[in-house]
């Protein structure tokens, strides 16, 4: 865990902070400059009071003084909240690019609601850090500088303990933040852990009240809960406890220079003037550094959730249990290859941590070519499309297209080539239009509706209220399990693809919904390049050669076989 004040990995990663920062840097200047200003004028004031006269040019000095710190800490407000929007931002685009990079294999072995946590919550967090303990970590070195300069032509001597005495702050402020700090990722934890527990029991919801566990569930939550709150007040204790330390020793410190200075003034030895500029700016040395160490408590949980963040991105943390598309580097990218091509497996191995799902894979694809794949479940047949889909890389063996390897080949005009149909089509809470240009945005309501016919869905959308327009739940709330499934075959006859690969479309459907999507499948691939898992022996009449995968190895079959 990162524990230094700033990450050097966020300008890295968000290089537009660095002018933003710039600035910050300057106003804590400026502020400096200021703050010994308004003392100095100060001073000269009280000191021409004291002797009955009035400084006018002293007076204007502090009222200068004055307005300008306003002015000045306005500004460092709006800068700080700028950069705080503009890093959130930045964090939440590259997290979700890095997760649309890395797949759905690697997104299937995390927890969607703590990325969710992480996205929202958690980077809402870096408000405190940059709005309240960045600009205070700014003015701890420039203030603290300045006030020295200022008092060693003034008094060396108080500069002197100044000097000796400002260490102290930091150094009690650490020994406690490393407590701080252990509290605060534990509390973090937690929360993701509440985040996620309490997202999958709003999507298990059905299934939780069918088998009477979701009050229990709700029990849960409210330990999870719970046990969050202890953990938060454990680390507001350990914040309240650093106030109080902090507070404790700049209280000391000010009074090791204020009591010499007293016994020096009623000797003589410093002239009222010098003695009021020095009470006035040894305070002033000391509240940068304590506001710092309160305010950098309350940006704990901010500073957690960035290093998780950049961690993610980066791929230190949750790690893809094989080779992803994320590890290749954008500007080497072969250009995708154009025409349908003839597609090779040669010797191809895909190996996770704890198996290894195919073994030394050798196949040829020629153009048009349906090839129907069998075998049973676990056996790798899902990894064959996701080979070819990107999803996955060979940890042996190599993917070509028209002899272009597919390691190298830009994904994203790859994929322009390819239309596929998952077991479960995931719908989006959208209108069914919006659902089926999914792949194809700029489709005509024209090409929207032939999709559907295509699909054998015209009639289904022509019943709903609103017609294509009708709005869907989440999921496709509104859809038999059927009816779903052709919306995610309309996507694909949209596409309009040289490349179709289907994962067991009739899977999980009654008798006359697996006939309809048959019919639209066959229809679907007819003249394209098709590969089709199959469970259910049905879909093999539409293939042209039938392979059977177990255990992680291929082989043709030289006649239809009963499907496991």
């Amino acid at each position: 865990m990162n524990r230094r004040p700033f990450d050097p990995r966020l300008l890295r990663r968000v290089p537009a902070t660095r002018r933003q920062l710039a600035v910050l840097g300057g106003l804590g200047g400026l502020t400096a400059i200021l703050v010994v200003g308004q003392a100095t004028a100060l001073a000269a004031l009280l000191a021409a009071a004291a002797g009955g006269g009035l400084d006018r040019v002293a007076l204007a000095g502090f009222v200068v003084a004055v307005a300008g710190r306003a002015a000045v800490v306005w500004g460092q407000g709006v800068v700080a909240a700028r950069t705080a929007a503009t890093v959130k931002a930045a964090l939440r685009a590259d997290l979700l690019a890095a997760v649309g990079q890395r797949g759905p294999g690697w997104l299937a072995g995390q927890q969607t609601g703590r990325l969710a946590t992480l996205a929202g919550r958690g980077l809402d967090a870096l408000d405190a850090y940059f709005t309240g303990y960045l600009p205070q970590l700014v003015l701890s070195v420039t203030v603290p500088v300045a006030v020295l300069a200022r008092l060693v032509f003034a008094d060396w001597s108080s500069a002197l303990i100044i000097a000796v005495t400002l260490p102290l702050i930091p150094v009690f402020g650490a020994l406690l933040g490393w407590q701080a700090q252990a509290a605060t990722e534990r509390q973090w934890r937690r929360l993701a852990r509440l985040g996620g527990h309490f997202l999958d029991m709003v999507a298990g919801l059905p299934t939780l009240r069918l088998f009477g566990r979701a009050d229990a569930q709700v029990e849960v939550v409210r330990r999870m809960a719970d046990g969050h709150r202890v953990a938060t007040m454990r680390t507001l204790r350990i914040a309240f406890l650093s106030a109080l330390v902090l507070e404790l020793v700049a209280t000391l410190s000010v009074a090791l220079v204020a009591v010499p200075v007293g016994i020096r003034l009623l000797g003589g030895g410093l002239t009222l003037s010098t003695a009021l500029l020095i009470l006035l700016l040894t305070p002033e040395a000391y509240l940068p550094l304590r506001a710092a160490g309160s305010r950098f408590h309350a940006s704990m949980e901010g500073l957690t959730a960035l290093d998780e963040a950049l961690s993610v991105e980066a791929g230190v943390q949750g790690r893809a249990p094989y080779t992803t598309e994320n590890d290749r580097k954008g500007p080497l990218l072969t250009p995708a290859p154009d025409g349908p091509g003839e597609i090779r497996f040669e010797s191809v191995t895909v190996a996770y941590d704890r198996t290894t799902a195919l073994r030394d894979v050798t196949l040829t694809i020629r153009p048009g070519e349906r090839i129907a794949v069998v075998g049973p479940s676990g056996a790798g047949k899902s990894t064959l499309l996701n080979l070819l889909l990107g999803f996955v890389t060979p940890t042996g063996g190599r993917i070509t297209v028209d002899g272009v390897d597919l390691t190298g080949v830009d994904l994203d005009g790859w994929r322009r080539r390819v239309a596929w149909v998952p077991q479960r089509a995931h719908l989006f809470a959208a209108s069914v239009a919006d659902n089926v240009r999914l792949g194809a945005p700029d489709a005509t309501p024209e090409a929207v509706d032939a999709a559907l016919r295509a699909a054998a869905l015209d009639e289904v959308v022509a019943a709903l209220p609103d017609g294509v327009d009708t709005e869907l739940g989440e999921r496709g709330y509104g859809l038999a399990s059927g009816q779903r499934q052709r919306i995610a075959l309309a996507r694909a006859f949209l596409r309009d693809a040289d490349l179709i690969l289907l994962d067991e479309p009739t899977a999980r459907l009654d008798a006359a919904s697996e006939a309809a999507v048959l019919d639209a499948t066959r229809r679907l691939v007819a003249g394209r390049t098709a590969l089709l898992v199959a469970h259910r022996p049905a879909l093999l009449d539409a293939a042209d050669r039938v392979l059977r995968v177990d255990d992680g190895r291929v082989t043709e079959l030289t006649s239809p076989e009963p499907v496991a």
